[in-house]
């Protein structure tokens, strides 16, 4: 595997959850749970992708502006979890705010995956795609563990 290949595994969960919580009743639990969900995707995967990618290509001066980019649209969403995290998803408004969510992430994974990834492509090794690839796996695992339990 290499960390496109894992990084497209958390790509479409977080699709799938964007999209699920969309669609939630807004006065069923499983709206919460979903958002948690979500949340917890997003922190783990921006993180260990952060740490394992986006760093290793500002490394690069090639690759420095696209990860700056990169780092730009992460903070937007941060910014937008944090606020749907203060709020309750049953109030009015609520919704509008995720959707939004979803349509930032949506964007930040189609310019990464159609973008980022062939510049960064270009860049490291096949050695290197395969040890990040391991590298961020279990960052992204732990941190997923770590935010669940918080």
């Amino acid at each position: 595997m290499n960390i496109y290949e894992a990084l497209r595994e958390s790509h479409e969960e977080q699709r799938k959850l964007c999209d699920e919580l969309i669609e939630s009743d807004p006065s069923a639990h499983l709206r919460s749970r979903l958002f948690k969900s979500l949340k917890i995707e997003l922190e783990a995967h921006a993180a260990a992708e952060e740490r394992f990618l986006y760093c290793t290509m500002m490394m690069d001066d090639t690759g420095l502006s696209s990860s700056r980019h990169a780092l730009s649209e992460h903070h937007e969403i941060e910014e937008l979890l944090e606020e749907l995290t203060t709020n309750d998803p049953a109030k009015r408004g609520w919704l509008t705010h995720a959707k939004t969510l979803r349509e930032k992430i949506h964007h930040h994974l189609n310019e990464e995956e159609t973008k980022f990834f062939q510049l960064s492509g270009k860049i490291l090794t096949e050695k290197q795609k395969a040890s990040l690839a391991k590298e961020y796996s279990k960052d992204y695992k732990r941190l997923k563990l770590k935010y669940a339990s918080s």
